[in-house]
């Protein structure tokens, strides 16, 4: 295995040991709100710091963008770049359900190419590397192999912080859920697209996402066959915020259903996104 996936696995187990730890103890967490429904604990923080120092330690050059602290070193023309959310699913965790996971992504030279996902509930270990697949505590996996959307289950998160596009999300919710087999909103992004890379999700949709959401989840999903675009089919993602994820034949069915259905506020960050990369 990559050393630099090696030292982000490192990362994020020390990371989840914080956060099961914490977990014992809820009522004792200090907790503040960043903004709408948006929150953060001493255990989002905690995380962090520990997941920086190990990589910063190991790497002391590289850049840094993570949830909490923001931006360390040159983002821009870093040739090495870690995308760190240290506790995805926050509302989750602070109520007691297991649905939460420390995601860690590498770039080199602005391309994804190291990938961590790890659910400290239950011990998952999604991992990746470009051109060497995706694993799940090391086993290979693939997306699905399904073709009908009527048998397909597709994941999605709805918006709760800014709630601008949540007309046009409603609309591709409403075309989307008589053609398929079920959608599922569990509410962390990062595992979300761990289970499309691992084909218990068919697709995946969703408004609104940081970087730090789904950096780790996209490439696990590449690496394991997929597609993952933003809602237009194009490469802005992680700018734009706005991601389709899926198996081929499901990625393309899926982008035909909500390109109808794009406002013209969703569009034009989408045309920002793509000028920003």
């Amino acid at each position: 295995m990559h050393p630099m996936l090696n030292i982000a696995i490192k990362a994020a187990r020390r990371a989840g040991d914080i956060i099961i730890q914490a977990s014992r103890n809820l009522d004792l967490l200090n907790i503040s709100k960043k903004s709408r429904s948006d929150y953060v604990s001493e255990v989002d923080r905690a995380a962090e710091d520990a997941i920086i120092k190990i990589l910063h330690d190991t790497y002391p050059d590289h850049a840094i963008l993570a949830e909490e602290s923001g931006m360390r070193g040159d983002i821009v023309n870093a040739e090495f770049q870690w995308i760190i959310d240290p506790l995805d699913g926050t509302t989750n965790f602070l109520h007691g359900l297991p649905q939460y996971a420390v995601s860690i992504a590498l770039k080199h030279k602005g391309l994804l190419n190291k990938a961590v996902v790890y659910n400290p509930s239950n011990n998952e270990l999604f991992t990746a590397s470009r051109g060497g697949g995706a694993y799940l505590n090391n086993q290979r996996l693939r997306v699905s192999k399904r073709s009908r959307l009527e048998d397909c289950l597709i994941g999605t998160g709805i918006p709760f912080r800014d709630l601008t596009h949540l007309e046009a999300y409603l609309k591709i919710f409403k075309d989307i859920i008589p053609r398929v087999a079920g959608i599922r909103r569990p509410g962390s992004a990062s595992l979300d697209l761990s289970s499309v890379a691992a084909g218990r999700y068919d697709g995946f949709w969703e408004i609104g996402l940081a970087p730090w959401d789904m950096a780790a989840g996209c490439l696990l999903i590449q690496e394991a066959g997929g597609l993952v675009g933003d809602l237009e089919g194009n490469d802005s993602y992680l700018e734009s915020g706005q991601i389709l994820a899926g198996n081929p034949k499901v990625f393309a069915q899926l982008l035909q259903i909500i390109q109808p259905h794009l406002s013209q506020a969703l569009i034009e960050n989408h045309r920002a996104a793509q000028k920003r990369r």
